[in-house]
């Protein structure tokens, strides 16, 4: 592990234990890792195992038990001295931390002291990434292959693209790619003369499910013109942003592409001499999965990325 990945996560945990008790917010967070605030929590959640704002409740309620059992403040205090902002949201947090309520654990707790504790976050444990185990079990095999990957970097020009946006799960974006699908057929642009591009917005880590946005993307050829007045509502057009990226040709189930990324943020990055850059990973369809005999798709990933800047810390 790239000891100034290391560094940059350790100074964000710092931030958060010396903080949690003030408002923290993702961009916040991203801004003191010196990481793109489009992939931070990517970076974050594959080193220490939990996503950042998972990781600033757990301080949060890991602070609470001093308070629960060493003064007479209400719940309410309690939950306000660590941060939340109602006292609801510190019960439903410390309850899924310790499967006990606040009350239960203020009751109980000198009896049975055996508490769990937060994740591990020390520059040791955090040299080696959390997901990534050498047993042999399917998902240690996947990570296996993934880590010994051959990554190349490639420059990618500007694309213009036209669009349609999904929002919601992103197992749905079929929908999406059929509204597309029709539109591209129209104008005579198929997988034979331009690429299909998908690109996951968010991170479902962080974002709501409900609220993750999608585009299902088509490249356009040079002189392509698309009178406004033709075009559907639900079609838009834009340019991608071309540069520097690192590939890896996926080909696998569609679920685990969630642990290609995990994989590629968590280990490839860290031992490169690369970080992510301000741009979004492009998803380059290169095959349907329905026709695919084995039922696998063939992602051409291309994860954004710059030359790692060192950061002098005083």
């Amino acid at each position: 592990m790239n000891d100034e990945y290391v560094k940059r996560i350790n100074a964000v945990i710092q931030y958060i234990k010396d903080n949690s008790s003030e408002r923290i917010t993702l961009d916040e967070l991203a801004e003191r890792s010196h990481f793109s605030k489009y992939h931070f929590s990517r970076i974050f959640t594959s080193m220490v195992g939990v996503t950042p704002i998972a990781y600033v409740n757990q301080v949060r309620v890991h602070k609470s038990i001093q308070y629960l059992t060493e003064t007479n403040r209400t719940i309410l205090d309690i939950s306000q001295l660590c941060g939340f902002e109602s006292v609801s949201a510190f019960n439903a947090t410390f309850k899924k931390v310790y499967r006990q309520t606040p009350s239960e654990i203020r009751t109980g707790i000198r009896k049975n002291s055996n508490i769990p504790p937060i994740v591990s976050n020390n520059e040791k444990e955090l040299s080696r990434p959390h997901n990534y185990d050498i047993n042999e079990s399917s998902k240690s095999r996947f990570l296996r292959r993934i880590w010994d990957m051959n990554v190349s970097v490639r420059e990618l020009p500007v694309y213009e693209v036209a669009y349609v946006r999904h929002i919601g799960s992103y197992l749905d974006t079929h929908h999406a790619w059929s509204a597309l699908g029709k539109w591209a057929e129209e104008h005579d642009l198929t997988p034979m003369s331009q690429y299909f591009i998908g690109i996951s917005l968010d991170d479902p880590a962080v974002v709501d499910e409900s609220e993750c946005r999608y585009d299902a993307c088509v490249t356009l050829p040079d002189g392509f013109v698309h009178k406004r007045e033709e075009t559907e509502e639900v079609v838009q057009f834009k340019k991608l942003s071309g540069g520097s990226y690192a590939l890896y040709h996926f080909y696998d189930t569609v679920d685990k592409l969630a642990i290609a990324y995990q994989s590629l943020f968590g280990q490839w990055l860290p031992n490169s001499e690369y970080e992510p850059d301000d741009r979004h990973c492009l998803e380059f369809c290169m095959n349907d999965p329905a026709h695919d005999k084995e039922g696998k798709c063939k992602v051409d990933l291309y994860i954004p990325i710059k030359k790692r800047t060192l950061i002098e810390r005083g």
